[in-house]
């Protein structure tokens, strides 16, 4: 088998991600256009139920990995199952979300099979059956043009970018469990541990809340906090707020922090540096509220909103809810 499209469907505990749903509804369409069968694969514990939903987004056959001891990422382990699946696929291109999980693993890969990795991709295209990606650089100054010329050409994908789409009709994927024997590594992962009690991760929020300097202190994120639950949504924050011991690193957009592409971006008390802004230009629509009206984020801001962030996000919040009915 030569020319496959191979996804590597990252999953969060019994379920996959979002993100990982998105890649492998873009491998469908890549995979159409190339005229051969899209292939997934699951690792992590707990899957064995969960491994045919991914013909709902194209998938033709699942390969699946479900052990304990890879329930949480280890870089070793899942570089050994990724490998071994690769060599017996042998796909044109290699797939995965833009996660801390994908950015990982795709590099190593890339070492291992001679091969280049294009990270964060925004666009993908093929010319003459190359892999042809777009993707910001230059703390989002420039978009590059990469053209992959060695095979398999390897790409992660950036949240919220692409769209995860259920295809008609479903296919109906053959899920083939795969022998994992773990191999000889230095490396233990014991736990992974998160900040607060997120629903969701900040790089796959549809809407985000962000508080930066002009939030005054941590006890005043409880307003944005109660705007984001009624909006489904998360918290994020500005670097000066994460340096000031405000928020966590884990909620920190921006160059230093995370990339974030949601639907709706609200910042509030965010004066929008550069460094902020390329963490969040590529939100869909983008709402400012800041008292200063000289404030930066002004000049790249769908919407505005001149204003006290404790008067402005209280009056937000009440019409939220009063829209969601849940009042």
């Amino acid at each position: 088998m030569t020319g496959e499209v191979l996804v590597l469907a990252e999953s969060s505990g019994a379920a996959f991600r979002k993100a990982a749903l998105e890649a492998v509804t873009e491998g469908r369409r890549l995979a159409d256009l190339l005229n051969v069968s899209e292939y997934a694969l699951a690792i992590g514990d707990g899957l064995k139920d969960r491994a045919a939903e991914l013909g709902k987004y194209g998938a033709d056959r699942v390969f699946l990995a479900d052990d304990p001891s890879l329930a949480l990422f280890q870089p070793d382990y899942y570089r050994q199952i990724a490998l071994e699946t690769i060599k017996r696929v042998n796909p044109s291109i290699v797939l995965a979300a833009a996660t801390s999980t994908g950015k990982d693993l795709a590099p190593r890969l890339a070492i291992h099979l001679s091969t280049a990795a294009a990270s964060e991709c925004t666009r993908l295209e093929l010319e003459n059956g190359k892999l042809i990606a777009t993707r910001p650089a230059y703390a989002g100054k420039v978009l590059l043009i990469v053209r992959i010329n060695s095979s398999p050409s390897i790409a992660t994908l950036r949240p919220n970018v692409f769209t995860a789409k259920e295809v008609v009709p479903r296919k109906k994927p053959t899920v083939e469990q795969i022998e994992f024997v773990r191999p000889d590594s230095r490396m233990v992962v014991k736990e992974f541990v998160t900040q607060g009690a997120k629903k969701l991760d900040l790089t796959e929020a549809s809407v985000i809340v962000s508080g930066g300097r002009g939030m005054g202190g941590p006890q005043n994120y409880k307003i944005l906090e109660e705007l984001a639950e009624v909006m489904g949504g998360v918290v994020g924050a500005s670097r000066a707020s994460v340096d000031a011991g405000w928020r966590p690193h884990s909620d920190q957009v921006g160059q230093t922090g995370r990339t974030v592409s949601p639907t709706l971006y609200i910042a509030a008390g965010i004066s929008g540096a550069i460094q902020h802004r390329v963490g969040m230009i590529n939100s869909k629509v983008i709402v400012a509220i800041n008292k200063d009206p000289e404030a930066p984020i002004f000049g790249f801001a769908d919407y505005g909103i001149v204003g006290d962030v404790f008067e402005v996000i209280p009056a937000l919040t009440r019409e939220m809810k009063a829209f969601y009915g849940k009042t």
